[in-house]
């Protein structure tokens, strides 16, 4: 289910966003949207590329919170600099929510995570 979920947020709800809130440029916004999974691309960057239940958010650099405030500057920005920015932003929400749902299988797992304080906060937020 965790899987369904994260691909679902990272590819099928970007077309909701883009449908609805960019109806008259819809298909552009879509691929805009899209392309934003690029920002994954710093996954590459780590030693080793692929560790099952690793948490992305202030691993890799692109997922760091600097990173991200960059990103939320985006949002302060004309077209297509706004879409970009809420892209990204969504990408950072929707790995969050994947490392939320690992971190409720294994809190243990997470207790040196880069995010450990985040996923704290936030879990004990939501009652996990």
């Amino acid at each position: 289910m965790q899987t369904f979920v994260h691909y679902f947020l990272h590819f099928g709800f970007p077309f909701f966003i883009a449908f609805f809130g960019f109806r008259k440029d819809w298909k552009r916004a879509y691929l805009l949207l899209l392309a934003t999974m690029l920002v994954d691309l710093d996954h590459l960057l780590a030693n080793p590329v692929f560790q099952t239940n690793r948490c992305s958010i202030h691993f890799h650099p692109l997922h760091t919170y600097y990173a991200m405030l960059g990103y939320m500057v985006l949002l302060f920005l004309r077209w297509p600099f706004r879409l970009i920015g809420i892209g990204l932003l969504f990408h950072m929400l929707t790995d969050l929510i994947d490392c939320l749902m690992m971190y409720g299988h294994c809190q243990e797992c997470f207790a040196d995570a880069p995010a450990a304080a985040l996923l704290r906060t936030v879990g004990g937020a939501l009652g996990m």
